[in-house]
């Protein structure tokens, strides 16, 4: 059994507004043990003096693609997995470095992946993933060439399988949901309406029927699991969340009336902000056409505006980064962004304590209470006075701890 006690610590629990001064956390093993305004005894413990700087749940990223290791998704689909692999081991650990202790993976990561970090083998957050996005022939999964013709063939047995996955008719969705979760899924994703980086759907369009989408939720909530969608507009995220969807990601286009809508079924929006922004900058230079710049810059713009109106209505927000490939580095610059136009402890909740309860993961995961895995961060300053610090995790994150491990330590 091993111990650590953090004393003199200003804490953010993942649920209130103010940092409070002066707090101690006792860590046993993994779990958090207690935590107190008071003297904690534990003689055995290592002590760590915090020095009155914030302590925060680890941070959790809702939207993340760890296998997406180049930002064109052509290139993607021609990898051996062993090289993706390969290639997606200093990505996930580059994520917890950032201080991100655990992320949800919506389209390409499986079992193997999840279960090697869990095991020791790849240093990297604790991940929850949902194996291939589903998509429709023709949307926004489908990224075969428009050249391509065939029907006489398995689309799925080429090498995007392991990016999304084509699925048409209300059978093929429910047999589908049901071999993903016996395969060991967390959640399953759908594509539900048109996207920026594929190369033959506008992204106004609305995707799966209402029955196809109804099965996966209901296949999906059988067995303990929930649907997440891919959706920009407000008639594709009522299309969805009216079907039993879960949370919608992204979300851009939507309206008053819908943010509304998802509010009132108790479904979360989950922004992405920073991969747009970002990407726009460097897209046309990593290859990205001219029509899915386009799309980019009409999503791009439309960004700020919907955090302002899922405010104002009372929807859940979640935290997400979606950036692909080169675009990876930027994964924490998504807080300076929605400092924009949200207040600080709304973006931290976000990314801790609304996080986990997306994860299905309330009490254990983006909290500091007893009985909670001791995942924590510790930081420089106060970011609830100033969210961009955690922008600059390498220079502010003196502490990061993972299950009671501690990941990284630069304090005396």
């Amino acid at each position: 059994m091993s111990s650590i006690l953090l004393t003199n610590a200003a804490l953010f629990d993942g649920h209130g507004d103010e940092a409070v001064p002066g707090m101690n956390v006792l860590v046993v093993d993994d779990r958090i043990e207690a935590v107190s305004d008071k003297p904690i005894r534990a003689e055995s413990a290592r002590v760590i003096d915090c020095g009155g700087q914030t302590l925060l749940p680890g941070l959790i990223d809702a939207h993340v693609h760890v296998f997406a290791i180049s930002l064109a998704a052509s290139r993607n689909e021609t990898v051996p997995l062993t090289l993706m692999t390969a290639r997606a081991v200093p990505r996930i650990k580059a994520m917890l470095d950032r201080g991100f202790t655990t992320v949800r993976d919506v389209g390409g990561g499986d079992v193997g992946i999840r279960d090697a970090v869990a095991q020791g083998f790849i240093p990297g957050p604790r991940l929850y993933v949902g194996g291939p996005a589903l998509t429709e022939t023709g949307g926004h999964g489908d990224h075969r060439r428009r050249t391509d013709s065939r029907y006489d063939i398995d689309y799925n047995s080429n090498a995007f399988v392991f990016f999304s996955r084509i699925v048409d008719g209300p059978e093929e969705m429910r047999r589908t949901v049901r071999n993903e979760i016996r395969k060991g899924a967390d959640h399953i994703k759908v594509m539900a309406s048109g996207g920026v980086g594929s190369p033959s759907d506008p992204l106004e369009g609305v995707q799966f029927s209402k029955e196809e989408l109804e099965i996966c939720a209901r296949e999906a909530a059988a067995r303990g699991k929930y649907v997440c969608a891919h959706t920009y507009t407000s008639e594709a995220i009522r299309h969805a969340v009216g079907a039993g969807i879960r949370t919608v990601e992204h979300a851009n286009f939507i309206d008053s009336d819908t943010a509304a809508f998802v509010r009132d079924r108790n479904a979360y929006v989950v922004p992405t902000l920073v991969c747009y922004e970002v990407t726009a900058r460097h897209g046309t230079r990593l290859g990205l056409t001219p029509f899915v710049m386009e799309k980019l810059d009409l999503v791009n713009k439309a960004g700020i505006a919907m955090l302002d109106i899922c405010e104002r209505a009372g929807t859940k927000m979640g935290f997400g980064t979606d950036l692909m490939g080169e675009m990876e580095y930027a994964q924490s610059y998504e807080f300076t962004i929605r400092g924009r136009a949200q207040k600080p402890a709304d973006i931290l909740r976000s990314a801790t304590s609304l996080n986990a309860e997306i994860l299905q993961e309330t009490g254990r995961l983006g909290v500091i209470r007893e009985g909670a895995l001791a995942d924590m961060i510790l930081c420089a300053g106060n970011p609830l006075k100033d969210i961009t610090l955690l922008s600059e995790p390498e220079k502010n994150l003196r502490i990061i701890m993972q299950g009671g491990r501690l990941h990284r330590c630069d304090l005396s």
